[in-house]
């Protein structure tokens, strides 16, 4: 007995879409088959005419609906978990900005405990720290109060706090020790980004070499490409590492989008909202960790000095973002929110795609490519009730 079947949807499959109907044991994907009338389940489903593809994972966000990271209780993160399952994002990582070792503490000890307890939303796959090992020149959004040199032994008290769930953490390569650090830390399986940066070309390189995996927000925060000096671009454009790409047509240009595609290929892009607690509401004014953002026409800035904080995208608008950037279809641009992160996570064997075997995360999405239905390790969590 089937504990769900998904009936006549077209199921994105090995880069196409078929009609196949998807049967559900355990949270488990059991089977895939053109005509299953015959199988017995405890609940189906009819997506005639609906298109499924793998659930949408989110590597990088501070928060949405309401919500800050920084701030959050485990409450508001269960609530943000329900938002962004809304939004066909079945898997996430919570990103702590930059902030006092305490309040650092505080947000991992509420996110490890939100992990615990989520029932009914997207899953939390684990804490991105953007920093504090960052550069001050290229800060962004940060506080310059709380950036320091790389330093091991302040990571392994925040892995400690997280019992081990720190599986991304964003690094300037430049900044003291860096180049140690990553090589530490990827040997023991952390996925490093390099970022908020105005590394050189060589030092930007030895962290790659090093195990750097991944670049955070690429072109944002960053020294830019000069062809005299190619810098932490030009390394990054050069090597194989994923880039992280924020598609919401503020931080970068349709344009550049392209480019970064054309450059890195389809597999090497990972599509980010870099979300805060504005996300899904109206313009005004928010909390980015301890900073007071105003968000205008739909862009987050800091009021401070007007630095460009974070986005109000999420994942169901960069995907329909990606296919009017690009003009490529579905099934090309869907790899950069699904197995593209899943397989920077090293999570691809078991999320990204769908196939038999794999964990039950999909999205069924109607004629507009709106979210209808989410679904988190065979389990509806969200249902979309407009007509």
């Amino acid at each position: 007995m089937l504990d769900l079947l998904i009936e006549k949807g077209n199921v994105l499959i090995n880069g196409r879409f078929e009609t196949f109907d998807i049967g559900i044991i355990n949270g488990k994907i059991v089977s895939l088959e053109k005509n299953s009338s015959d199988q017995k389940a405890f609940n189906r489903w009819n997506a005639a005419g609906k298109k499924i593809v793998p659930g949408f994972i989110d590597v990088h966000t501070h928060g949405g609906n309401g919500v800050d990271i920084n701030n959050a209780t485990t409450k508001d993160l269960l609530r943000l978990s329900r938002y962004f399952a809304a939004q066909g994002t079945t898997g996430w990582l919570a990103s702590i900005i930059t902030d006092t070792y305490e309040r650092t503490v505080q947000c991992i000890e509420q996110i490890c405990r939100a992990k615990a307890e989520i029932k009914d939303g997207a899953q939390i796959l684990g804490i991105h720290l953007e920093g504090p090992f960052l550069s001050e020149a290229y800060k962004g959004a940060m506080n310059r109060r709380w950036l320091r040199k790389a330093d091991n032994s302040l990571f392994e008290t925040y892995q400690k706090s997280a019992a081990g769930l720190i599986n991304y953490i964003t690094i300037s390569p430049e900044v003291e020790g860096a180049p140690e650090l990553v090589k530490e830390l990827s040997a023991k399986g952390v996925i490093v980004s390099i970022g908020h940066s105005g590394a050189d070309y060589e030092t930007a390189l030895t962290c790659i070499r090093n195990g750097a995996r991944s670049a955070t927000h690429t072109f944002n925060a960053m020294r830019l490409l000069d062809h005299h000096a190619p810098g932490i671009c030009g390394a990054v454009l050069e090597t194989d590492i994923f880039c992280e790409a924020i598609c919401d047509g503020k931080h970068l240009h349709p344009g550049i989008i392209r480019l970064l595609l054309k450059t890195k290929g389809l597999n090497r892009i990972v599509a980010i909202t870099d979300s805060i607690m504005a996300a899904g509401l109206p313009d005004g004014f928010y909390n980015l960790g301890v900073s007071r953002v105003q968000v205008s026409d739909g862009d987050a800035k800091l009021i401070s000095d007007g630095t460009r904080a974070g986005s109000t995208l999420t994942t169901s608008i960069a995907l329909r973002n990606l296919m009017t950037y690009t003009g490529r279809k579905l099934e090309e641009v869907i790899l950069l929110l699904t197995a593209n992160p899943a397989s920077m996570l090293n999570l691809g064997q078991h999320k990204g795609s769908i196939q038999i075997g794999k964990d039950a995360d999909l999205v069924i999405l109607d004629e507009l490519l709106r979210v209808e239905m989410t679904i988190v390790g065979g389990n509806v969590v969200y249902l979309n009730s407009k007509p």
